[in-house]
């Protein structure tokens, strides 16, 4: 094993280097990596949102996430409950109600979504100009290439000798 290696697998800290962005670690093995790519996906996202004000069940989730297919919405949830975010409470009643809640664990997960929320609201605008700046770039970036190419095909064009 090499100097400054972790016998865990799953380990993917500091080795050594001063750098916060590389405890992101890249390999497919590397829990905090897991579990951000978990909490990041939009629909856990909003599924934790719609579950901070109180517990829902199944179809109600459904119908509140606009384009979520019963297949991802199943996943997503069993994904936060396996991850102990979301817990799943069967009544025995026919047919049987299922309802869903945030663990104390979920909700404090909460507080640091509505945070990124908040800071999304507050860039928006920010963001919109710097999104059409960039297009307006992008595409004066384009029209410049196309022009260019014109030109050089002109030019190509001038220089051979007619085809018979």
């Amino acid at each position: 094993m090499e100097d400054g290696t972790s016998a865990s697998l799953g380990y993917c800290g500091d080795t050594g280097i001063d750098d916060d962005v590389l405890q992101w670690d890249q390999r497919a093995d590397c829990e905090v990596r897991q579990i951000l790519d978990r909490i990041a996906d939009k629909w856990s996202l909003l599924v934790i949102a719609l579950l901070d004000k109180r517990s829902l069940r199944f179809t109600e989730l459904r119908r509140a996430i606009d384009g979520v297919s019963q297949r991802m919405l199943t996943r997503t949830l069993r994904h936060l409950e396996r991850d102990g975010l979301v817990s799943r409470t069967v009544h025995a009643t026919v047919p049987p109600r299922v309802d869903y809640r945030l663990t104390p664990m979920g909700a404090t997960l909460h507080s640091t979504i509505n945070a990124l929320v908040v800071w999304t609201e507050e860039h928006q605008n920010a963001i919109a100009a710097a999104r059409a700046a960039y297009d307006e770039r992008a595409a004066a970036e384009r029209a410049a290439a196309e022009r260019e190419a014109a030109e050089r095909e002109a030019i190509a064009r001038a220089a051979l000798p007619p085809r018979r």
